[in-house]
């Protein structure tokens, strides 16, 4: 099976308080960057997906990942080769020159290029949270698409697989869906435990430590030899306007201090008369 995996770069959104607005954009200066949590979890996937898990170094197929972003961005994907992906492409535009729909059409054209079987990134990124780009290159490559999965199963002889059994969580519960290669899915925190994902060469009961893989020194320095290819996302998408702007930012109202009360009585009247709660 081959497998494309797009990966975005985000600011750690563990020092998001120090995001600072500059008008109509976010300035990052000084914060680190690092891979989307979700597509983490959607490269982890991939390399589930396509090896025997007792024999993790024998490839059963191809993961490549692809990332949108300007020269930096090659730290990202060669983070992703160190843990097994076979090759990357780096897509050379900046951030503000980019939303869902673009980033969406542009993988079209790169799904046609590299004919992959499935096409697996996180359910949202953790920056803008708009939950676009699975949907939309889906509905652009006319594929069927399973989004928030949790556990997948993949069907088919080694080799030859031809379906995923998606178990995916809706409003109130789950729901399993059998979809069709080749096939869009986008993935949850949950995808990661030690027996979501069953790949046709791996055995019955096998369990993975849970999380994301982390790469050893070894395979971090043969990474750096792996294939890393750049594009231009003008030979991608004939039409690169944007169909989102954001006109500007704010910071919200600061919180006031909280107060003391001395007893229910007092807290229910202020409730009643400050807050205006009940």
């Amino acid at each position: 099976m081959k497998i494309l995996v797009p990966l975005k770069r985000v600011a750690d959104p563990d020092n998001a308080n120090k995001v600072k607005v500059a008008g109509t954009k976010l300035e990052t200066t000084g914060l680190e960057w690092k891979p989307n949590p979700f597509d983490e979890y959607a490269v982890e996937t991939a390399l589930r997906l396509t090896e025997n898990g007792a024999a993790t170094k024998q490839r059963q197929g191809e993961v490549v990942v692809v990332s949108f972003g300007p020269k930096e961005v090659e730290a990202t994907l060669r983070a992703a080769l160190a843990t097994g992906a076979d090759r990357a492409i780096r897509v050379d535009v900046t951030d503000d020159k980019l939303d869902g729909d673009l980033v969406a059409r542009a993988l079209k054209a790169i799904v046609e290029k590299e004919k992959p079987d499935l096409v697996l990134c996180g359910k949202q990124a953790v920056d803008g949270d708009s939950n676009q780009v699975g949907q939309l290159i889906a509905e652009y490559l006319g594929w069927p698409q399973a989004t928030f999965a949790g556990s997948i199963k993949s069907e088919g002889a080694p080799g030859k697989e031809t379906a995923l059994v998606v178990h995916r969580e809706v409003d109130g519960g789950t729901i399993n869906l059998k979809v069709t290669l080749p096939a869009v899915v986008s993935v949850d925190l949950r995808i990661v435990a030690p027996t979501s994902v069953k790949s046709v060469y791996t055995a019955d009961g096998f369990k993975y430590p849970d999380g994301v893989r982390f790469a050893a020194l070894m395979a971090i320095m043969a990474a750096k030899k792996k294939p890393l290819v750049e594009e231009k996302i003008e030979t991608l998408a004939a039409d690169t306007a944007l169909k989102i702007e954001y006109l500007g930012f704010e910071l919200p109202a600061a919180r006031k201090a909280g107060v003391k009360v001395k007893d229910v009585a007092e807290l229910v009247t202020r409730l009643k008369s400050e807050a205006k709660v009940l």
